[in-house]
């Protein structure tokens, strides 16, 4: 299990989530609320997605070629519109909010058949309705790894 957890605040914009998934080398963080409470999942897929569905709407909007068409353009200033304005404005909203999880003690194989069943990569675990850490396919792969090598 790895603890403490790198977790994101549920206000995090999505450019501020990449900065902290690049910066700590993570793939996922949990949305942490002020009492402590898991909200969420966000992922490198969710920011994925989000980036792919902003552009597709920004796309979909004569208001994105402002650049291309200064000369053309009405005055945007304080107007949001172009690709990188709206990605910055949205937040950790895209997470996934149904999130599995397992308590403190569960036994490694439990943990391995949750992340198999829900087809998850990680899954978080729990104390007294806390998030307290999280397990990865790559800590049950240490856990193999140490057990063939004995």
């Amino acid at each position: 299990m790895t603890d403490p957890v790198v977790s994101v605040g549920p206000d995090s914009s999505l450019p501020e989530v990449l900065r902290i998934f690049v910066a700590e080398n993570i793939h996922g963080a949990p949305v942490v609320d002020d009492e402590g409470q898991l909200a969420g999942v966000i992922t490198t897929s969710d920011l994925l997605r989000a980036q792919e569905n902003e552009r597709d709407a920004a796309l979909a909007t004569v208001d994105y070629l402002r650049d291309v068409l200064e000369f053309s353009a009405p005055d945007w200033s304080g107007d949001v519109t172009d690709f990188q304005d709206r990605l910055g404005i949205r937040t950790v909203e895209v997470m996934t909010k149904s999130v599995v999880s397992v308590p403190s003690d569960a036994p490694v194989a439990d943990i391995a058949r949750t992340l198999r069943e829900n087809q998850i990569h990680r899954v978080w675990v729990k104390d007294a309705g806390r998030l307290c850490g999280v397990v990865s396919t790559l800590d049950l792969m240490a856990v193999i790894e140490q057990g063939c090598v004995g």
